[in-house]
């Protein structure tokens, strides 16, 4: 399979992918500057790691994401197949968000706690574990009403 030239400047003519890219970017440069006015910090190269790497805050910004993408497909296609497909992987990615994720989060968080603890009073020696960083319901809800907007915005307006 050759892929064509204007197969690919056709992506960036889709209202689906411009939802799904939007809302993608849009969460993660909302998320960096409010993590910037939150830590007072002047941009450097931290702000460009929230920017592409940090999961977590406000807003979700995999729930902007499937929520976009979902609504796109509906607006454009309609209820069809794909739509139940997307809807299933969205409510997949929010659950996830809200509850394994943070979960995880916040025992890597109290793990931490107790081995820096142990490692301080020279019990043990303690390699701190990742903390992965879950969403908050007001942070999944927000990202999927942005994730909305967004869709709205390329596929109907």
């Amino acid at each position: 399979m050759q892929i064509h030239e204007l197969d690919f400047v056709s992506l960036f003519r889709n209202p689906i992918f411009l939802s799904g890219f939007t809302s993608l970017v849009g969460a993660q440069f909302i998320k960096t500057i409010i993590t910037l006015i939150r830590s007072r910090k002047s941009v450097d190269k931290d702000a460009l790691f929230v920017f592409f790497w940090r999961t977590g805050g406000m807003p979700s910004s995999h729930s902007a994401t499937a929520v976009s993408i979902s609504a796109a497909i509906a607006f454009t296609d309609g209820f069809n197949d794909l739509f139940i497909l997307s809807l299933f992987v969205t409510l997949i990615t929010i659950r996830d968000a809200l509850g394994v994720r943070r979960s995880a989060g916040l025992q890597a968080r109290a793990l931490n706690r107790l081995g820096s603890d142990l490692s301080e009073r020279q019990i043990i020696t303690y390699e701190p574990v990742k903390e992965i960083h879950g969403h908050t319901l007001a942070e999944v809800m927000v990202g999927s009403l942005l994730g909305f907007g967004i869709a709205l915005a390329f596929c109907v307006f």
